[in-house]
């Protein structure tokens, strides 16, 4: 490959999936890669296809659909894993197994207990097996932050020579300080005898809050693919944040003199699909998607930007996808609008009777806010990919009084298999009365870890875009509701929780404890 390009490897669906609560439907899955294909990303890792059937689907669904990116899925050093991913990736137009081991001596003597030399004979017969079933197979070295400089060595060179042409160096548990990791790449890329046969790749957690740090080390000391998240979403707190990534590289190329193949005005679509699905909203202050981004409440710094914008922004808000071509629609707007800014925004329907699904949802909208946003079609769209299975439960009527100087109630109506159950309870709050009705119904057993709203667009119409986190005997949920009404956006969110639980969506995560 040429020295002057790095490689985005996305692994928003694996990684960043292994948030707790961040589990994806397949379909949510398929409509981010999508999104993510759009934006040019080179590699989407689209899952671990042995974690469970549900995982395998995904792969196999992404791999058949998307054309213009690498599809990978990750692997153990495991024949069973191997040929698992394998499988998945059949109708890959471009596919790609990632396989990894563990390198470091805490991780092969109580985790493996593998002495070191069987641990490079299991690598090396991995990366054999991958190459039985594609020619483009990636090696991780899994705890290398933490492992010896001579065996990473031994263990590489020995990879490289059985046929591994992308060589992922990751700080699994965010040990790394910048210059370190960046002079461990470097020692890396010198010290191997056959090191110009393969790309070396970076996979950086947040636990320092150094990932992205970590990982813009290693491409200036040769590390040529960055392995990211939208959002920086992942495990504990996270990897390194994509657009971080792509907008340092791109707008710092007096230090960096390289190029990415991402087309940023897709980033902010792209965070906010991913914020809607997982439910995990953006901070405000993020770098580059976060609301207040390019936001000026200093009159010094206001008057700056009025009179020359380079005076207090170093990038453009329109060229990562703030504000650009927006379209206003409203309930006059036709179906052909409809579906054409949807288009637009990176989202698609396989099935016209899913288009009309989420058209009658607008036009429903648009009865209650006269004016309706790109924020609320993301949100729109997302909701409407969370119905891919059929619902245990559904709202059919909510009516709550809340008084100065008097206990809020609430009476619920909801549907359970079709037949309707009537519920009424009393709370602190009118949302605190709405979940303690749906549970005189329900008796989930569940415990609810996590509320929050947050508003989609300004104004007293916006709707109200709510989060329920839901924990049951150690499997967690978040479910998603929006309304005009935040305690009807409230009361849809739970209900939303419940039937992802019921519908035994919540995946399994061997790699959370095994992986890079």
């Amino acid at each position: 490959m040429s020295n002057d390009r790095v490689i985005i490897f996305d692994t928003t669906l694996r990684d960043g999936e292994q948030s707790p609560g961040a589990s994806m439907t397949k379909s949510e899955k398929l409509s981010i890669a999508k999104s993510l294909e759009k934006m040019k990303v080179d590699v989407i890792e689209a899952g671990f296809a042995i974690a469970s059937p549900g995982d395998f689907e995904s792969v196999k669904a992404i791999a058949d659909s998307v054309t213009d990116s690498t599809i990978c899925s990750l692997s153990r050093a495991l024949d069973k894993d191997i040929d698992r991913a394998a499988e998945a990736l059949k109708g890959a137009n471009s596919g790609r197994i990632h396989t990894f081991i563990a390198t470091s001596p805490i991780h092969m003597e109580h985790k493996l207990r593998m002495k070191p030399e069987q641990v490079i004979e299991q690598a090396v017969y991995a990366v054999k097996r991958a190459r039985s079933h594609v020619a483009d197979v990636e090696f991780s070295c899994e705890d290398a932050g933490r492992s010896e400089i001579d065996f990473l060595c031994r263990i590489i060179e020995a990879a490289i020579d059985a046929g591994a042409s992308t060589i992922n160096i990751p700080d699994t548990v965010g040990y790394a300080i910048p210059e370190q990791f960046g002079q461990t790449i470097k020692t890396l890329i010198e010290r191997i005898p056959n090191s110009d046969k393969a790309v070396f790749s970076v996979h950086c957690h947040n636990d320092l809050g150094l990932a992205v740090a970590n990982s813009l080390s290693a491409v200036q000391n040769g590390a040529r693919q960055v392995e990211c998240t939208i959002n920086g979403l992942g495990e504990r707190a996270g990897n390194a944040s994509l657009e971080e990534i792509v907008m340092a590289i791109r707008t710092r190329k007096d230090l960096f003199d390289i190029e990415t193949n991402v087309d940023p005005k897709f980033i902010v679509p792209t965070s906010k699909l991913v914020s809607s699905v997982t439910g995990f909203a953006v901070q405000p202050n993020k770098a580059i998607v976060g609301a207040n981004a390019f936001a000026h409440e200093s009159g010094i710094h206001q008057d700056g930007v009025l009179k020359h914008r380079e005076t207090y922004e170093i990038m453009s808000a329109e060229d990562v996808g703030w504000n650009t071509n927006r379209m206003v629609l409203g309930k006059h707007s036709g179906r052909n609008a409809f579906r054409t800014r949807l288009e637009e925004l990176g989202h698609t329907f396989e099935t016209e009777t899913e288009l009309n699904h989420a058209f009658a949802n607008f036009k429903e909208l648009a009865d209650k806010k006269h004016e309706i946003y790109d924020e609320d079609l993301h949100l729109l769209v997302s909701d409407n990919a969370a119905k891919s299975f059929e619902d245990k439960y559904d709202l059919v009527s909510l009516k709550v009084t809340s008084c100065t100087g008097e206990t809020p109630e609430a009476e619920i109506t909801i549907s359970v298999d079709g037949q309707e159950a009537k519920g009424t309870a009393q709370g602190s709050g009118p949302v605190d009365a709405a979940f303690k009705a749906i549970e005189t119904i329900v008796n989930s057993g569940t415990e609810l870890l996590l509320y929050s709203v947050n508003a989609i667009t300004s104004g007293t119409d916006s709707q109200g875009e709510v989060t329920v986190r839901l924990d049951h005997s150690g499997k967690i949920v978040n479910g998603l509701g929006a309304d005009t009404d935040i305690v009807i956006a409230s009361a849809k969110a739970y209900l939303h929780a419940l039937n992802l639980l019921g519908a035994k969506v919540v995946r399994e995560h061997p790699q959370a404890t095994e992986g890079v």
